[in-house]
C-alpha cells in the first residue's frame, strides 16, 4: 500500500538525526513506498470547511548535513490524505490545542496519528492521574497552603508546572530547603495553571524508564539516566541512554493502561517510569525509538507503520 502522508512537526533541518524518533518514522516511511510532505504547525489553514497545510514534500536519509530535501511549497489538502503525523513538540499550550481542533475536521476520513481529539483530552501530567493506583503521591493545585501541607506530610517533594517538558521546570525540593516559597512565587507569575507536587522518589538517581507502547502493547524500554548532580533524568535536561528490559511492574503497568490507549486511538505512546511508578503518560511527539532501537536490535519505526497500515486497512475490511 502506497500512502500520502503529511508530517506535521517542528523545522526539519534542526533535528538531531541520531535521535529523532518523527525523522526514522519519515525513513520508514520512505522505505515503503509513501509519498511524504512537511509542513509547520503555524501552516495549517481552515476555510470553507476544508483544512490545508501550506507544505513542500520531503525526502530524507541517513546522512548527516544532507538529510532532507524539501520540494516548493504547495497548498496540501489535508483531506487528500492518507495519514497525518502530528509530531510537533510541546509546549502543550493554545498553539497546540488549537492544532487539534483543526485536524479533528480531518479526521478520522485522513488518519492522524495520534487522534487529535485524545491528544487534546490526554496532556501527559493529567492523562495520568486517571490511573492513581499507578502513580506515587501527587497534588495537583493552585493552593499554596495545600502544597506547603503535602510537603510537610513528605518531606522530599518534586514540583513542577503542569503543561512543562523537557524536564523544564523541575525542581526537587528536600526537607532542609528554604527555597519554595520563592519558588511558588516565581510558578505564579509564569502560570496561569495549578502546579504539581509529588513525593521525591529516590529512584531516580538509578534513572527513569521511558516505555514505547504500540497499540497499548509495550514495545521497548531505555532507562534516561540523569547527569551528575541533577534530579531529572529527560534528555533534553541531559539524561544519558542506557539499555533497560521491562520488569514484571513494567508489564503491569503497561497491561493496566494499554486497553485505553488502544480504545483511544493513541497509537504511538511514551511512558516514563521511576522505580514501581508511572509518572507521565506522553502521546504528543513521544522520543526514544531510536535510543531502544539500538539496544534492543529492532525497529520500533517499522511497528508503528505496521500499526498505522493495519488501521487503514481495517476500514476496508467488510463489515
Amino acid at each position: 500500500m502506497s500512502l500520502a502522508v503529511a508530517i506535521q512537526m517542528d523545522p526539519i533541518e534542526t533535528i538531531d538525526i541520531d535521535a529523532d524518533s518523527t525523522f526514522v518514522l519519515a525513513l520508514e516511511a520512505r522505505r515503503r513506498g509513501h509519498a511524504l510532505f512537511h509542513y509547520l504547525p503555524q501552516a495549517l489553514s481552515f476555510k470553507g470547511g476544508r483544512l490545508t497545510a501550506t507544505a513542500r514534500a520531503l525526502e530524507v536519509r541517513p546522512e548527516h548535513g544532507n538529510h532532507y530535501t524539501l520540494g516548493e511549497f504547495e497548498t496540501l489538502d489535508l483531506q487528500a490524505m492518507d495519514v497525518v503525523l502530528m509530531r510537533q513538540d510541546p509546549p502543550f499550550d493554545m498553539a497546540y490545542i488549537t492544532a487539534t481542533h483543526l485536524l479533528e475536521h480531518i479526521h478520522p476520513q485522513t488518519l492522524v496519528v495520534n487522534d487529535p481529539v485524545q491528544v487534546r483530552n490526554a496532556p501527559e501530567k493529567l492523562f495520568v492521574t486517571h490511573f492513581g493506583e499507578l502513580m506515587p503521591p501527587t497534588l495537583i493545585t493552585a493552593d499554596r497552603q495545600r502544597i506547603l501541607e503535602f510537603r510537610a506530610e513528605h518531606k522530599d517533594i518534586v514540583v513542577k508546572p503542569l503543561f512543562g517538558n523537557g524536564g523544564a521546570g523541575v525542581f526537587h525540593i528536600r526537607p532542609e530547603d528554604e527555597n519554595l516559597n520563592a519558588l511558588l512565587e516565581m510558578y505564579t507569575e509564569l502560570y496561569r495553571e495549578p502546579i504539581i507536587a509529588q513525593r521525591y522518589l529516590p529512584e531516580i538517581r538509578e534513572g527513569d524508564r521511558r516505555i514505547i507502547l504500540i497499540e497499548g502493547e509495550a514495545a521497548g524500554a531505555v532507562t534516561r539516566m540523569p547527569a551528575q548532580g541533577e534530579a531529572r533524568a529527560n534528555f533534553h535536561a541531559g539524561g544519558r541512554a542506557v539499555k533497560a528490559s521491562l520488569s514484571a511492574r513494567d508489564r503491569e503497568i503497561c497491561e493496566t493502561i494499554g486497553p485505553t490507549l488502544r480504545g483511544r486511538g493513541l497509537i504511538f505512546v511514551g511512558i516514563d517510569v521511576i522505580g514501581d511508578y508511572l509518572t507521565e503518560i506522553n502521546v504528543t511527539s513521544p522520543t526514544g525509538i531510536q535510543e531502544i532501537n539500538r539496544f534492543d536490535g529492532v525497529c520500533l519505526e517499522a511497528q508503528i507503520w505496521d500499526a498505522i497500515e493495519r488501521r487503514l486497512a481495517a476500514r476496508h475490511e467488510p463489515a
